[in-house]
């Protein structure tokens, strides 16, 4: 099932991020997602002491900085670790910046 990732950065994961702040702010760092194509947008999701907050947008100053289409950002959705890396090695999923912090990106789709 796709995911809606309108739905997803503009609801869920403020929400998740709001009922959990203390999770949010323990991973440390200040991520951009940028999900290009059809549905796609950029989002800049601040998970450190500083935030945490989950914004559109692109207002610069983050640790790692992820850009993927939106048809790959399903696959990476459906099976986070076995399809992240068969994106990289692909050069599907560009990261720039830190790229051992994008690892915990997943974390944020999980708190509680």
């Amino acid at each position: 099932m796709a995911v809606d990732i309108q739905n997803l950065f503009n609801v869920e994961l403020p929400a998740q991020i709001a009922k959990h702040p203390d999770a949010a702010k323990a991973i440390g760092s200040k991520f951009q997602i940028n999900i290009t194509g059809e549905g796609g947008g950029e989002w800049f999701i601040d998970a450190s002491d500083s935030g945490p907050s989950a914004t559109a947008g692109n207002p610069g100053g983050n640790d790692v900085s992820i850009t993927v289409a939106t048809e790959d950002f399903q696959k990476l959705m459906e099976n986070p670790q076995a399809n992240g890396m068969a994106l990289f090695f692909a050069g599907k999923l560009k990261l720039t910046g830190n790229m051992m912090l994008a690892q915990k990106l997943n974390k944020l789709f999980t708190l509680g």
